[in-house]
């Protein structure tokens, strides 16, 4: 089972919502952790936790990955995604036991390839999660989405223009292929950002945030 660094909900009360945060290829659960505090303010009552990939990272002597990534094909990210799926899928499950919450209150959040994870996992579940959050990420498998996608939860994307990385062309492809398979799907390139989140990112995901959980909002 996946474990990774949590922070309760910044009421002090039992978690209302869910967000689980996903980090990229070299990294740890920490990484994205920084993020919790911003979110918390428009969810005060969001448990959130960011798993450690379930992999040690081969590309450095540090952090730990969802699939590698030495070879940068098509077919071996989507391979690398369907391995790794089940895993993620699991600790959602068990996540949102532990907090008694369902999907609709559950938000995954990704970045890099962590953002290829939430949506290759988020949009093949069964019932519908609040939303997905896909920063400098890829849809892996875009061609299979049509035929394997089960449900159609919120998403939105961003990525850096100037990205040198995972090359901001990633952007409109993934929009395509969602609106092509009737996901409602926003999707923003940021100005003179790279490989990173940065302010702008932020805001639009607490806009977002607020869309999928208004209630939260209201009573903030």
């Amino acid at each position: 089972m996946l474990d990774g660094p949590s922070c309760p909900p910044k009421s002090g009360g039992p978690a209302k919502q869910l967000v689980i945060l996903l980090h990229g290829i070299g990294a740890d659960g920490n990484d994205l952790m920084g993020l919790a505090p911003f979110y918390q303010s428009v969810l005060p009552d969001a448990a959130f936790i960011a798993p450690n990939a379930p992999f040690p990272c081969d590309m450095a002597p540090f952090g730990y990955q969802w699939f590698s990534l030495q070879n940068m094909q098509a077919d071996t990210r989507l391979k690398g995604a369907q391995h790794a799926a089940p895993m993620l899928d699991a600790f959602i499950d068990a996540q949102m036991e532990h907090h008694g919450l369902t999907e609709e209150k559950t938000i995954v959040l990704g970045f890099s390839q962590g953002a290829m994870m939430a949506l290759h996992v988020g949009l093949r579940r069964e019932k519908t999660l609040a939303g997905l959050i896909s920063h400098s990420g890829i849809l892996v498998g875009e061609q299979l989405l049509a035929t394997e996608i089960a449900s159609r939860p919120p998403v939105l994307l961003t990525h850096g223009a100037i990205d040198d990385v995972l090359p901001a062309a990633a952007l409109p492809i993934a929009l395509a292929a969602l609106k092509s398979a009737g996901v409602p799907v926003e999707a923003h390139e940021i100005p003179g950002l790279g490989h990173g989140i940065d302010e702008q990112t932020i805001r639009l995901d607490l806009r977002f945030l607020l869309d999928v959980f208004p209630a939260a909002g209201a009573n903030g």
